[in-house]
């Protein structure tokens, strides 16, 4: 259905004087029909504008807004529904995943508008030419763009599709009318590796300053590859033999331009137990969201809390979930940190049972198998868990548990913080001033937590 759902209405706002009512949806703003939410934020702007709305009896009607200077129009939208995917990624992690989980985790999605709004990644594969035209009318900067590979024929391989627009055309079109992009390419070992990485890198570097940063990620693996292309993991020598040859690359291709372009994903570093970069050589982590640098973060977040930190006045017993992973480098900011506060911290690894042995990140631990973790072990005081474990806005783990069903579980008090050492340290002062150590903080989802 065309226009915008209103969800809510700000009380005393321009939408709410003019009489408009959440149920409603707004068709037009001065004239001009509202396709999306992007059409709305290009529009709505302080001025007065006349709109055209649909009752939710059918009825149309129209209506003046008359906005102060500097007011917003005080209207919030239900979420659209994002454009599909027609790629079958040989790598594609939603086709591994189990069954039974909460349907929206099965929905792939290839919406350019949530590249800009929301910094998701996008192919381009299905980018009709009327879309490229709006993204550079409406200024739709930045992008963050799944490039893989700029070899025609190796591109459709690893995106299974044929026919579809030939990336560099499309990256140098966007570039020629200066729309920034952040690109990634998901490394499969044997597939777009080796010359294969070599080209993309080069032909990517050569649209520098437009695309503003190329982060190298490795595949991910669940054992739920039933009927699926057989794929060789990132390993341990994989992952090592990998930053021998690319991290003197990246350095060099980032010292010739002086700004952090070429990055490359945590989980090479994790893998191979090999030393991080310093935090200055990631920028201003625009690749953060990809897994690119939050480690390095961790450990400048994480001293600065140690630094600070001091004997708190009632201690606080607490055992923190983290992915196998992390388990060392939250291990022994913990150590630390109970060293310094006269807390009793400890961190539990969290085998992934749901996904297999070689996913170990935290974001994709499920309430059951911290459940499974911990049943048969004596948990003292309370169980924190990182909110990056949780889905946002809802609370829940991937397997719909929530972390007081899961504490109940284990006859504990579960509690979540920030997944940040910041975040939990503040949770942690919060714990004691309620001034008793069986009070508790849940869970730790995200960054290396």
């Amino acid at each position: 259905m065309k226009g915008l759902l209103i969800e809510t209405v700000a009380e005393g706002s321009p939408a709410d004087r003019a009489g408009l009512l959440p149920g409603y949806r707004l068709l037009s703003i001065a004239n001009t029909s509202l396709r999306d939410i992007i059409d709305y934020i290009w529009l709505a702007d302080n001025e007065p504008a006349r709109v055209e709305f649909l009752k939710p009896d059918g009825t149309f009607s129209t209506a003046e807004l008359l906005p102060e200077p500097h007011e917003n129009l005080g209207l919030t939208f239900a979420p659209q529904q994002p454009k599909r995917c027609q790629n079958n990624c040989v790598f594609c992690f939603i086709h591994q995943l189990p069954k039974g989980l909460r349907r929206p985790l099965y929905i792939k999605d290839e919406d350019y508008r949530l590249s800009f709004l929301q910094g998701t990644y996008v192919t381009l594969s299905s980018l009709k030419p009327s879309e490229l035209k709006r993204i550079i009318s409406q200024r739709l900067s930045p992008l963050y763009i799944s490039v893989h590979a700029v070899n025609p024929a190796l591109r459709e391989k690893l995106l299974g599709r044929e026919g579809i627009p030939l990336i560099l055309e499309q990256l140098k079109r966007l570039a020629e009318n200066r729309i920034e992009m952040h690109t990634q390419v998901v490394l499969c070992p044997g597939l777009n590796d080796g010359a294969a990485l070599e080209e993309t890198v080069n032909e990517l570097l050569l649209l520098y300053p437009s695309v503003r940063s190329l982060a190298i990620v490795p595949l991910g693996l669940t054992r739920h590859r039933e009927h699926l292309p057989k794929l060789t993991p990132v390993n341990s020598g994989y992952a090592k033999s990998f930053l021998e040859q690319w991290q003197p690359k990246m350095q060099k291709i980032n010292r010739a331009i002086g700004e952090s372009f070429l990055q490359l994903a945590d989980e090479f570093f994790l893998k191979a137990s090999y030393p991080f970069p310093k935090l200055k050589e990631y920028g201003d982590l625009p690749q953060w969201e990809n897994g690119v640098g939050m480690v390095p973060w961790f450990h400048k977040d994480a001293s600065a809390v140690i630094k600070r930190a001091r004997v708190l006045p009632a201690k606080v017993v607490a055992t923190v979930v983290t992915g196998e992973s992390a388990a060392s480098i939250v291990g022994d900011f913990l150590k630390t940190l109970s060293q310094k506060t006269g807390c009793d911290l400890s961190v539990s690894s969290i085998p992934n049972r749901l996904f297999g042995s070689s996913v170990t990140v935290s974001g994709l631990v499920c309430g059951a198998d911290i459940i499974d973790r911990l049943k048969d072990r004596r948990t003292d005081g309370v169980l924190l868990i990182p909110e990056v474990m949780l889905k946002e806005g809802e609370g829940c783990f991937l397997d719909d548990l929530t972390p007081l069903e899961v504490g109940n579980k284990l006859d504990i008090e579960a509690v979540t913080f920030e997944a940040t050492p910041s975040g939990f340290y503040n949770t942690l002062k919060k714990l004691v001033k309620r001034q008793h150590s069986s009070t508790s903080l849940g869970s730790l989802i995200a960054s290396p937590f």
